[in-house]
């Protein structure tokens, strides 16, 4: 029985529970995309829009630049899943920090440290910058599988002969296919819909749907033609969910788990190259940091700190409205808003994601995939669509939105809302019904076995993903850059304006703030990653 197992009833109480997470997602995300996308089919040139050569030439550049960012980001994650996964060495933490900074950082951080390497940009740096955001994604997935995996198979294949390569390509890697369809599945999407990376590298010669649907939208008012590109991306975006949500599902029902302790052990003298791999990519990941940080102190004339003490004004000629530190400050206070925001609306979808999948019949199993697809769509989703139909439709709310503070952490939490459920609901979806039951049968009710046996159990990843949906927040620029007002910019659309204008003091204030920026982050992550890594516990979530 349900109430027996301590959970709620997957009736009224799980559908109560579903009309935040379910309304919000209709009010600030379905609503502005759907108005937007109606203006443009109004328009009439959709069909128009989707029959011309560039359509497809943008589609085809976006589609192509995704996958080799998503290939050279599976590859370079694979030996830093075997380091972090299969091998007892010291400083492993440390790598795993170092791995999960890079996906965390500003999109125009990540811009500005590659356009520190590569002046010019182009295709290179840009499959690069993404690869760079990317890494992590494929090492912490692939790990958090591989770390399980009963290595023992793998040792017989070795005791009858086979190469230390055949073991891997026969036995681990069929076990590992999962976890790496849906981490690329995950990439691909992240790479697709990249902005502010191709924004600052790719210029005016090279654009994807995402960046042609902002210079149609902002500055040509194409409505028609940013709707029917934002159409194509949509298809990609829900082709790339039903690739990962299939990949996931394989994923939690693979093979036969073991303990980490049971898998993990030191390097044997053919590992040692692998080993060598990953740290070589860990010390790829840090050229760029490296560079930006060395940019931050370089000025016309040598050394100087000259950006950093011009984060306490408005850059040069009065390029900003504010200064640098209010800036910060901005940032700071509508992070906080949006994760406060995202946190609670995640955890009540993954609340009701849970109930829903406890529950018997193939119905509610079918209610639950389609409920967690539709919460991942705003990853995938041009947030400049979603930022434009803010301002079409929010004035038909009480209030007028439009003129709120609250416009910019709304769409904020919008798009650090499903990173939320993705590492809360793994967690709670593991925690012991055995449990639940007991405490039933003693006589708690279920709210109190929510609040006596749950809570306990998923604090330290509800605490972990409020870190990590912050330092989304805090760098989140696509819908932030079309919403905040000049008045009262987040420190990366100060950012992109400081890099926009001309003038030696405007360029080395930017990466200054980059640098304040990737301190904070670096913060941050350290922070998850001891919440996620204590010991004797499992890992966070999926990230």
């Amino acid at each position: 029985m349900a109430r027996a197992a301590g959970g709620l009833r997957p009736g009224a109480g799980t559908a109560l529970l579903a009309l935040a997470p379910i309304g919000f997602l209709v009010v600030f995300f379905a609503w502005p995309v759907v108005a937007i996308v109606g203006l443009g089919v109004g328009d009439g040139g959709v069909a128009e829009a989707l029959g011309q050569a560039q359509t497809w030439r943008l589609a085809g550049f976006t589609v192509g630049q995704a996958a080799a960012s998503t290939v050279v980001a599976v590859l370079a994650g694979m030996p830093v899943a075997f380091l972090l996964a299969r091998t007892r060495l010291r400083g492993a933490g440390v790598v795993r920090v170092l791995v999960l900074i890079p996906f965390v950082l500003p999109t125009v951080v990540v811009g500005l440290a590659f356009k520190a390497l590569w002046p010019d940009g182009g295709v290179g740096a840009i499959v690069l910058a993404n690869s760079f955001f990317n890494v992590a994604v494929v090492a912490r997935t692939v790990a958090g599988l591989w770390s399980h995996l009963d290595r023992r198979a793998e040792d017989a294949a070795r005791a009858l002969g086979a190469s230390r390569w055949r073991a891997f390509r026969g036995v681990t890697l069929p076990a590992l296919v999962p976890a790496i369809g849906s981490a690329a599945a995950v990439v691909f999407l992240f790479c697709a819909t990249s902005f502010g990376v191709v924004l600052m590298l790719g210029g005016t010669r090279y654009r994807t749907l995402e960046t042609e649907i902002y210079l149609r939208t902002v500055n040509l008012l194409d409505l028609s033609g940013a709707a029917a590109l934002s159409l194509v991306q949509l298809a990609a975006v829900v082709a790339a969910l039903a690739v990962g949500a299939l990949a996931r599902g394989r994923r939690e029902s693979a093979a036969r788990l073991r303990s980490v302790a049971e898998t993990a052990r030191p390097p044997e003298r053919g590992e040692w190259w692998v080993v060598g791999a990953a740290l070589a990519v860990v010390a790829l990941l840090l050229a760029p940091i490296a560079a930006l940080l060395l940019r931050s102190v370089s000025g016309p004339d040598g050394w100087s700190l000259a950006g950093y003490r011009a984060l306490a004004g408005r850059g040069a000629d009065g390029t900003l409205q504010v200064s640098g530190w209010d800036a910060a400050l901005n940032s700071l206070r509508t992070a906080s808003d949006a994760t406060m925001l995202a946190l609670v609306v995640g955890l009540l979808a993954a609340v009701v994601l849970v109930s829903l999948r406890r529950a018997p019949g193939r119905l509610r199993g079918g209610m639950a995939e389609t409920m967690d697809a539709a919460l991942m769509l705003p990853l995938g989703v041009s947030a400049v669509t979603v930022g434009f139909g803010y301002l079409v439709t929010l004035d038909a709310l009480p209030g007028d939105l439009r003129t709120s503070p609250l416009l910019v952490p709304f769409a904020q939490a919008l798009v650090i809302m499903p990173l939320i459920v993705r590492m809360v609901l793994p967690v709670l979806r593991s925690v012991d019904g055995r449990l639940r039951q007991a405490a039933a049968t003693l006589g708690a009710g279920p709210v109190r076995v929510w609040r006596e046996v749950d809570v306990p159990l998923v604090f330290r990843s509800v605490l972990a993903a409020a870190g990590f949906g912050y330092v989304v927040a805090l760098g989140e620029f696509g819908a932030t850059s079309f919403l905040a007002r000049p008045e009262s910019p987040t420190l990366p659309v100060a950012i992109a304006s400081l890099i926009g204008r001309p003038g030696a003091l405007n360029v080395q204030m930017a990466y200054a703030a980059c640098v304040l920026l990737m301190l904070v982050t670096a913060a941050v992550v350290t922070v998850i990653d001891r919440l996620g890594n204590a010991p004797g516990r499992g890992a966070v979530g999926e990230f």
